[in-house]
């Protein structure tokens, strides 16, 4: 069902004429337990997709925030493994919400890409952001991927002309993750204007729809993405809530808090009508 889930998230907020809230997670962060909550909640509150990360030891495109997750993560033994598992539990009681693995390509080649996409297919996961395996390095994954209708996100940027658009979307499905800002995750504001075109091209010549991400925090801003884009991205303001619980050594406050962020952003998207 991989691409069905995401191609049906798609079509209904098309129908709702509104853009689509995708949301990320650490998985493991500050334990696996926290992170099945906080799935639920993210659901719960009204996330349409959910990035589930998966932990990696350099983790270079992502900021402060991410970073801290992912050695929270780490430190409380959390394998690629173990994020397969949390999916897995999570579609036994959810079999209509799409979850992406967002991670490195490291730990799924370590695992094996036929391994990997046999037990993410079985456990329910629908494709995955792998953020530093460009196009030209990832048709081995691509085929096996075909083989278990997992769809491969890819990244799209500030500075992707045309041509690059195109080598972007061969292959690609599910969507196009626009980031919105030079630079890593949870770093600077995002400023709707200065993409709109870009946005729009990358729409055209790959003809999926296109979220975009990073640098996007509050409802304002997810608002005024959503004017501009098919769905808006939030991760490092979730994380953030799963650091302060850490923090404070109450892990049961993580998932009630990303839940009132969710239901702040998706007040603020659904704010936003769409033709």
């Amino acid at each position: 069902m991989g691409r069905t889930r995401i191609e049906t998230a798609f079509s209904k907020a098309r129908g709702e004429h509104r853009a689509v809230l995708v949301t990320y997670l650490m998985a493991g962060d500050p334990d696996l337990e926290t992170s099945y909550q906080a799935l639920c909640a993210l659901r719960d509150n009204g996330a349409d997709i959910i990035e589930l990360g998966a932990p990696f030891t350099d983790p270079m495109a992502d900021g402060i925030a991410i970073q801290k997750a992912g050695l929270r993560s780490l430190a409380a033994g959390t394998r690629l493994t173990d994020v397969i598992a949390l999916a897995a539990r999570f579609r036994k009681d959810d079999q209509t919400t799409p979850l992406i693995l967002m991670g490195y390509a490291n730990p799924v080649h370590s695992m094996g890409y036929v391994r990997f996409a046999e037990a993410a297919a079985k456990a329910g996961i629908d494709g995955s952001i792998l953020v530093d395996l460009p196009p030209e390095e990832d048709a081995p994954l691509r085929e096996i991927y075909a083989k278990y209708d997992l769809s491969v996100i890819r990244l799209a940027t500030p500075t992707t002309n045309e041509a690059r658009a195109a080598k972007v979307a061969e292959g690609a499905s599910g969507f196009i993750y626009f980031v919105a800002v030079t630079g890593v995750t949870g770093a600077g504001s995002a400023d709707p204007a200065a993409i709109a075109g870009q946005v729009a091209m990358v729409r055209k010549v790959s003809g999926l729809p296109v979220c975009v991400g990073f640098g996007v925090k509050s409802g304002a801003q997810a608002a005024e993405m959503a004017k501009i884009a098919d769905g808006v991205v939030v991760g490092s303001a979730f994380v953030e809530k799963a650091g302060d619980a850490q923090a404070s050594g109450r892990f049961g406050d993580a998932a009630p808090a990303m839940g009132r962020l969710v239901r702040e952003l998706r007040s603020a998207v659904d704010s936003v009508h769409k033709a």
